[in-house]
């Protein structure tokens, strides 16, 4: 849970929020009168700081303009706040890593100026971005180190914030007696400087005091009267923990009351964009309605959290790349500029010297020639490095890619493994039988040692000869299929029916062909209700042999038709007895039949039934021993 996130510029600490709206009217309108550059970047950088509170998107955007500024201009102070600035921005949108990078710049860049009140703060916000990671020893090492290098700053004002967050955040590391005391030091600070804002926070502290000591009745009024103050002053981040820990005190005693400041700080948070509590409270009130076994409003805040989570993979994506690589390319680019810089001056001193003596010029024009070669060098290795990166990338992705199909594709086959291995715990069953699913287990622990050999060494798009092409007799190979997944569909009371197949003998890979019926078959039973039928059906036509897998289940949306085959699909729905879906199976299946020249295709009916059609062409008919008609249509 995040707490008080602020900086040492001090504005947003002593204005309520509707001043701020004021402050920054005013500091854009006077930002085209202002003639000093350095003055410029600290205008810029205040209306990002107090930004944060009302719009997190104006906030980056004035950080961003102050830090591009600030590097041009070579102004540390400007450009250590700027990245300060944008910690707190990522701080706020739930993106702790790209936060504690930019805290961590900030902090090395205060360090160097020798900045002692911001380099407590950025310890101070460092702390916080560790606590919220679960990594508390440092966040305490931080936490202490900020008040040690505070207690020796003449202006203490950041002290009262410091000793704030850390009390907050970690109570138990406070003796009653000294954690009173030190509540009471952080108040003096706050009336020093006449920060209303941090007096609020203060008699936070003392609320939740008051709670700590069984004063309940006494603490939770308090808390409510700061709520509203704080409410009333539009500050809205200040307010979440307010709001949750209302909510927390209500829950057991007034459940009805605990849900109302739930909503009212959810409320807030989706219209702010505070991500970590649109999580934290989604996921209260999540397990508020499921205890209550209200499942519609349970299913209205997973569904919100389900999206949360979405949007933070693709922040994720973003962002994901090693940050170590990352530095090393970003320095190495510096490298390159400062060079260019020194190249620049060099150059106009030796044209200088050029107009004193005429054996000047031969020794400069060496040097050019010289510099340009380094820098064609440089420019060279540098676009190798971009072109490394790239491929890197890629690499990760499709690593990423091999452990989700391996994950995939051996669930199937374990699952029937551990079924069989249950019957077999089974005492009454006669050596015939236990024989029989020894030799089941046997063919898929089999399955799966080919299967991961398969995936270490092919690519994502199978081609035909990665194929191992066998001759298969169809009804044979169809029937073990269902054999070995029977036992899945008994544990839903279901049946799997394969109805009398065409007696012919087709060419394919087995092992790959099996994962595609074994993935069909899956679905049905996932996707069947419980008591049903599925159908396997296989005749020949005049274009080659259709096998079809027809079920009795949920149907497929339209507006999921077009996505169902693409991999990694966000089509995804859990199946009839809560079945998790993974979005690789039928991805997976079009890749090797379409490596077999086939076609993968469905037609299902929403609510009623789902029919999954295979088409191996002509070609792979090795022999037809069945006398009967061609079916002249496929459908």
């Amino acid at each position: 849970m995040r707490f008080l996130i602020i900086c040492t510029l001090l504005l947003s600490m002593i204005f309520p929020a509707s001043a701020q709206v004021q402050t920054i009217r005013k500091l854009q309108y006077t930002l085209p009168q202002i003639q000093d550059s350095v003055q410029y970047v600290d205008a810029v950088n205040k209306i990002a700081l107090l930004y944060y509170e009302q719009n997190v998107d104006s906030a980056f955007y004035y950080a961003l303009k102050a830090r591009d500024m600030a590097s041009r201009l070579e102004y540390s102070k400007g450009l250590a706040d700027a990245n300060n600035n944008m910690g707190i921005v990522y701080d706020i949108k739930g993106n702790v890593q790209l936060a504690l990078r930019y805290y961590n710049d900030a902090y090395n860049q205060y360090v160097e100026i020798k900045d002692s009140s911001n380099i407590v703060q950025t310890l101070m916000n460092i702390a916080m971005v560790y606590n919220i990671s679960g990594k508390d020893v440092k966040a305490v090492d931080n936490y202490k180190k900020a008040l040690g290098i505070g207690n020796r700053i003449a202006h203490d004002s950041i002290m009262a914030l410091a000793l704030y967050n850390y009390i907050l955040q970690y109570p138990g590391d406070f003796k009653p007696d000294e954690r009173n005391a030190q509540i009471q030091r952080a108040a003096t600070i706050a009336d020093k400087y006449h920060d209303v804002r941090m007096q609020l926070a203060i008699d936070q502290l003392r609320a939740e005091n008051f709670i700590a000591n069984n004063e309940s009745e006494k603490g939770i009024s308090m808390m409510k009267e700061i709520v509203a103050r704080s409410l009333k002053m539009e500050l809205f981040f200040f307010s979440m923990d307010l709001l949750v820990n209302l909510g927390n005190q209500h829950l057991t005693t007034d459940p009805v009351t605990a849900v109302k400041y739930y909503e009212q700080a959810l409320s807030i948070a989706e219209r702010k964009g505070y991500r970590l509590y649109i999580r934290s409270i989604g996921q209260k009130l999540y397990d508020y309605y499921m205890e209550r076994g209200d499942q519609a409003r349970a299913y209205f805040y997973g569904q919100k959290l389900i999206k949360l989570f979405e949007e933070q993979e693709e922040i994720d994506k973003g962002s994901g790349i090693d940050y170590i690589q990352y530095a090393v390319k970003d320095q190495e680019l510096k490298s390159v500029q400062l060079k260019s810089v020194y190249s620049k001056r060099f150059l106009w001193l030796a044209i200088a010297i050029c107009v004193l003596t005429i054996l000047s010029i031969g020794f400069l024009w060496r040097t050019a020639i010289l510099t340009k070669k380094t820098n064609e060098m440089l420019r060279m290795q540098f676009r190798q490095l971009e072109t490394t990166m790239e491929a890197l990338e890629s690499s990760n992705e499709n690593y990423a890619k091999v452990i989700k199909i391996v994950a995939h594709d051996l669930r199937n086959p374990i699952g029937a493994i551990n079924s069989m291995s249950s019957m077999l715990v089974d005492e009454s069953l006669t050596p015939e039988e236990a024989a029989e699913f020894s030799k089941l287990i046997y063919d898929s622990s089999k399955n799966c040692l080919t299967m991961i050999g398969d995936l270490l060494v092919a690519d994502f798009n199978l081609r035909e000869t990665e194929l191992h092409k066998e001759e298969l007799e169809l009804p044979a190979f169809l029937q073990q299929v269902i054999k070995l997944l029977i036992f899945r569909a008994k544990e839903k009371n279901q049946d799997i029916v394969l109805q009398k197949p065409v007696n012919a003998i087709i060419l394919g890979d087995r092992d790959k062909l099996s994962r595609v019926m074994s993935n069909l078959l899956i679905n049905a039973i996932k996707f069947s209700k419980v008591g049903g039928l599925i159908q396997v059906i296989a005749n020949q036509t005049e274009k080659g042999i259709l096998i079809a897998v027809k079920d009795n289940g949920l149907g497929i949306p339209k507006a999921f038709a077009d996505k169902i085959f693409d991999p990694f699909t966000a089509s995804k729905r859990v199946g009839t007895a809560g079945e998790q879906p993974f979005g690789l199976g039928l991805y997976i299946s079009k890749q090797i039949i379409e490596a077999h020249n086939g076609q993968i295709w469905f037609e299902s009916e929403p609510g009623v039934a789902t029919t999954f059609y295979i088409l191996l062409p002509n070609v792979a008919i090795v022999k037809n021993n069945d006398d009967v008609e061609k079916v002249r249509s496929l459908s």
